[in-house]
C-alpha cells in the first residue's frame, strides 16, 4: 500500500508554520480544537454569504488563529477571484479594496457577533483582521474555490481544472497537480481524474508545496478537489 502523508503537516517546522497558535492542558485540549472549529466553520459560512462583488467571489486562503489569557486573535486572509481580470483591472482593483473597507468598518463587528454566538459564553476579548491576497491564483484555496463553482455551473471538470491551471502559471508558480475525484461528468462509477504541469516536488522537504482538500456537492453528487501547488524551494 501506499504511504500518504499531509503536505502541509510534513513540512511543518521547515517551510510550513501553523495555524492555530495556543497551548491548553490535556483535559481542555478537545475543547480549544472544538472552538477553532466553530470560529473558522462561522466565518466560511459568512463570507460565502455575504461577499460578492461584481469581478468574481470573494475565497478564504486561510484563517490564522492565536489564543492568550484574555483574548483571541483571528486573522483572516481573503483572496478575490478576478474573473474579469481581461477587462478593467484597475477597476477590480478598486472594487476588491472597497470590499475590504467595508468589512472593516462594518462587517467585523458582525463578524464578531456572529463568532461570539458560537462561543457564548466566552471571557476572552475577540479581535478580527482581514488581510488581502494580492496574487490568489498563487493559493490552492481559491484555486479549489474556483473549480468547485465552475462545476457547479455545469463546466466539464476537464476544462474547469485546465483553467485552474492555466492561471496558476501566470500567477508564476513553479508546479500545479490538480485531482477530481467522484462521479465525474455524471457517469454511475466513481473516478479519480488528475493533471499536472511543472514540477511538484512533494518529498523534497524544502520545497514549499501548499495544498488543500476541498469538498463541493453538485447536481450528481460530491466530488472531492486536491490541489498541491510548488511556490518555490528555500
Amino acid at each position: 500500500m501506499a504511504q500518504k502523508i499531509n503536505p502541509l503537516g510534513f513540512r511543518l517546522g521547515t517551510t510550513q508554520n501553523h495555524h492555530s497558535l495556543w497551548f491548553a492542558q490535556p483535559k481542555n485540549y478537545s475543547q480549544g480544537l472544538q472552538e477553532d472549529k466553530k470560529i473558522r466553520n462561522s466565518i466560511q459560512n459568512y463570507v460565502q454569504k455575504n461577499i460578492k462583488i461584481p469581478s468574481g467571489v470573494a475565497g478564504i486562503s486561510r484563517i490564522e488563529i492565536q489564543k492568550g489569557i484574555d483574548v483571541i486573535q483571528v486573522r483572516i486572509y481573503l483572496g478575490f477571484q478576478k474573473l474579469l481580470i481581461e477587462r478593467n483591472p484597475k477597476r477590480i482593483e478598486e472594487l476588491q479594496m472597497k470590499v475590504i473597507e467595508e468589512l472593516q468598518m462594518n462587517g467585523i463587528a458582525e463578524l464578531k457577533m456572529i463568532v461570539q454566538k458560537e462561543l457564548n459564553p466566552i471571557n476572552r476579548k475577540l479581535n478580527i483582521n482581514i488581510t488581502r491576497i494580492k496574487n490568489p491564483y498563487k493559493d490552492p484555496n481559491i484555486l479549489a474555490e474556483f473549480i468547485a463553482e465552475q462545476l457547479k455551473n455545469r463546466v466539464s471538470f476537464r476544462k474547469a481544472m485546465k483553467k485552474a491551471i492555466e492561471l496558476a502559471k501566470h500567477a508564476d508558480t513553479k508546479g500545479i497537480q490538480v485531482q477530481i475525484a467522484g462521479r465525474l461528468g455524471g457517469k454511475d462509477i466513481a473516478r479519480v481524474e488528475w493533471i499536472r504541469a511543472g514540477r511538484v516536488p512533494l518529498q523534497t522537504l524544502r520545497a514549499k508545496i501548499d495544498y488543500c482538500s476541498y469538498m463541493v456537492r453538485t447536481i450528481y453528487g460530491v466530488l472531492g478537489i486536491k490541489i498541491w501547488v510548488f511556490v518555490d524551494e528555500e
